[in-house]
């Protein structure tokens, strides 16, 4: 079964960035979810209990963004990406995006970013 649960455009304010100005003053990241689980159960007995809670997902994974000053996108997107599946069994697989609309680069852009895969073991 490949059931998704999807975040989209989750706004934080963060300090990632190999430049100094973006470890002082910090901008602004936008970051979209997409995780894997089976939710056959929830879906025929309408309880929380047996799915995922976004608002907790929300909560994880600003914690998990904002715990430290990355210098590399890849790493707090890996960060995120671990610690969803290290707080939520129901999750078998996650896809973290994460955009840095602003980032330090000479040149006229829309967006930049990275997007991870993290499955189970």
């Amino acid at each position: 079964m490949n059931d998704t649960i999807f975040i989209s455009g989750l706004v934080l304010h963060a300090r990632h960035g190999v430049m100094e100005h973006e470890t002082e003053v910090g901008q602004r990241f936008v970051i979209d979810l997409e995780l894997s689980a089976d939710l056959s159960e929830s879906s025929r007995t309408d309880r929380l209990s047996d799915t995922v809670s976004y608002s907790n997902v929300v909560a994880c994974t600003t914690a998990a963004f904002k715990d430290a000053n990355y210098r590399l996108l890849e790493r707090a997107a890996g960060a995120v990406a671990d610690a969803i599946l290290a707080s939520f069994d129901k999750i078998t697989a996650v896809k973290v995006t994460v955009h840095k609309p602003h980032a330090p680069i000479p040149a006229i852009f829309e967006d930049v970013g990275v997007i991870i895969t993290r499955r189970r073991s």
